[in-house]
């Protein structure tokens, strides 16, 4: 643990440790959440925050902006429940933090302002060809964050003997 000195003491203050796991719909989320929590979190003294990130709505022929976003939000929540759940069978307490905008760019800029120790993200393995016209959100993390990144690959599918 980092001790740090208390400008109106010597006594050392322990920083705690945060960890941001960044959580969607997709599986290989999840398994790095596990992950995470099997082989990170073994310290009370560290914070875990899950972050979802909704990319913003905007209505442009259907007026139907007010049900989508309560859509987005239910999903949201939803997701981080589950989350929750994975923490607390563990007993590891987490706190959730649900932003809107592009999961790229606002994964890197929470990681920065809430001054993250490490950042925890799945990868979906796309493949080449999909990587170049969708872009992986976690090689533009490991590229732009200001913190430590873990990317946690999914596991490898053992092939069906025959």
């Amino acid at each position: 643990m980092e001790a740090e000195t208390s400008a109106a003491s010597d006594t050392p203050v322990t920083r705690k440790k945060m960890i941001m796991v960044a959580i969607d719909e997709s599986e290989e989320s999840f398994y790095s959440l596990k992950w995470a929590l099997d082989n990170l979190i073994n310290d009370p003294s560290i914070i875990i925050t899950l972050i979802n990130v909704q990319i913003p709505f905007t209505p442009m022929v259907y007026p139907a902006g007010p049900a989508v976003r309560k859509g987005q939000q239910e999903n949201a929540t939803r997701i981080l429940s589950r989350a929750l759940h994975l923490c607390q069978q563990k007993m590891v307490k987490a706190e959730t933090l649900i932003v809107e905008g592009d999961p790229k760019d606002m994964i890197c800029q929470t990681a920065h302002e809430l001054h993250v120790d490490l950042l925890v993200i799945g990868s979906r393995g796309l493949g080449k060809i999909k990587r170049a016209f969708l872009g992986s959100v976690s090689d533009y993390c490991a590229h732009h964050v200001q913190c430590p990144i873990l990317i946690v690959k999914p596991p490898k599918e053992n092939p069906k003997s025959s």
